[in-house]
Order: structure tokens, then C-alpha cells, then sequence
């Protein structure tokens, strides 16, 4: 199991908990309990980083920054097309919502070269429902449907679990409970960074948006690890 994972693991229950708490008032996120967590997780992985005594390859690295670059580019078209939702600008929320498509589509081609095609058919089809559950807590709170707020919220708790187990088959160094708890985390940013721009709190919305570029930042080099691990001779 890779430094990184194996550290989330020990985090993903106050992860889990505050996405749950979501689903049972979808309107009232626990702001402060997901920074918590998320600070307890990067400080922990970063002390834990400096202690390793191997450096990773140079293989590992550059597929850690190509993941890195592919998970930004998730957070940043989403988020356009939530700014541009609220700014009732349909030409730019439908631009972005291509450009966060097309992206999916190529963090799912990433796998294909160790898993196939059949198992990048079937991550981009759970990257598209993780999108669908986001833009359906968009519309949501739009309507001020605090109802459909919690089941977009169920269905990213069900979509992060679904894609837990997916790459856990997968991969034996991506255990399911830390994918589960990285995804869980990842969701509820989202959340949070959607109530944030409703609410016209740009500050606090800033400070989510480096949130969350730290933790799928994480996410793309706990699987360029766990790659590096199952598939050692590629990355010699």
C-alpha cells in the first residue's frame, strides 16, 4: 500500500462523516469539519512524504504531474460550469460542460493502457454519474429543493463508493475504505465550493478552490503510486 493511501485510510471516516452529514441537511454543510479533515490529511501525508527514503522515478513522477494536470482540469471546468449556471450564461455553461466531459473522458483513457478498454469504458462511465450527482446539486440549490439537494448528495456518497470499489478490483494498492474516503472528501468540496458561490462568498469560495487543487492533487499521486506499484516494470 503506498505512503499516501494508506494515510488517507486513517482519515476517511471524518471524511464519511461529513459527507453523511450533507445528505441529512443538504442545505447546511459543516464547512469547518471538512477543512479539518482535509488539513489533518495533508499535513500527515506531507510529514510523511519527507521521511520516505526512496525518491520516487522519474516514470512516477511525470505520471503524477500528467494525473495532477487531468484532476485540475475536472475541478476547474466544473467550476465553470457552476459559475456560469448561476450567471445564467447558457452558451458558457454549455462550453464548459463539454470541456468537462471531454475531460473525463481522458482521465478514463489514462487506465487503458494498464487495464483496457473495457475498464476505461466503464470508469468514464462512473466519472460521468460523479458529474451528474455535482451538476444535479447545482440545479438543486438553484431551485432551493433542499429535497433534491439530498439525493444529488446520496448520489455522490453512492458514486465515490461505486468508483471505491472499482478501482480496488483493479488495483490492489488503491484499498477501497481510501479511495472511498479521498472520493468522499472530493464530493463534498464540490458542495461546499457550490453553496460558497451562491452565497456570493468569493473569499471562502477561493479558499476551497486551493482545497481542493491540494487534494485531487493527492488523489493523482496516490494512484500514480499505486500504478508504480502493481505495474513495478513499466516504471523502471
Amino acid at each position: 500500500m503506498s505512503h499516501t493511501l494508506a494515510l488517507a485510510l486513517a482519515n476517511a471516516a471524518n471524511r464519511r462523516r461529513f459527507l453523511v452529514g450533507t445528505v441529512a441537511a443538504a442545505t447546511v454543510v459543516p464547512l469547518p469539519e471538512i477543512a479539518r479533515a482535509h488539513d489533518r490529511s495533508a499535513n500527515t501525508i506531507k510529514a510523511s512524504s519527507a521521511s520516505d527514503k526512496k525518491a520516487p522515478t522519474q516514470k512516477i513522477s511525470e505520471t503524477a504531474a500528467a494525473l495532477r494536470e487531468l484532476w485540475l482540469g475536472h475541478i476547474f471546468w466544473v467550476r465553470n460550469v457552476c459559475v456560469a449556471t448561476f450567471d445564467k450564461n447558457e452558451l458558457a455553461a454549455k462550453a464548459a460542460e463539454q470541456q468537462a466531459v471531454a475531460n473525463a473522458k481522458a482521465i478514463a483513457a489514462s487506465i487503458e493502457p494498464f487495464y483496457g478498454a473495457a475498464a476505461r469504458e466503464s470508469f468514464f462511465k462512473l466519472l460521468a454519474g460523479h458529474y451528474g450527482a455535482v451538476k444535479a446539486y447545482l440545479v438543486a440549490s438553484i431551485g432551493a429543493d433542499a429535497s433534491a439537494q439530498s439525493s444529488a448528495t446520496q448520489s455522490l456518497t453512492s458514486n465515490a463508493e461505486e468508483i471505491a470499489v472499482f478501482l480496488s478490483k483493479a488495483n490492489p494498492y488503491l484499498p477501497k475504505d481510501a479511495v472511498n474516503g479521498l472520493l468522499l472528501a472530493h464530493g463534498g468540496h464540490h458542495i461546499q465550493q457550490i453553496q460558497q458561490l451562491q452565497d456570493r462568498k468569493y473569499e471562502a469560495e477561493a479558499q476551497t478552490w486551493e482545497d481542493m487543487k491540494d487534494h485531487v492533487y493527492q488523489i493523482a499521486d496516490a494512484t500514480a503510486n499505486a500504478l508504480a506499484k502493481q505495474f513495478a516494470k513499466k516504471f523502471t
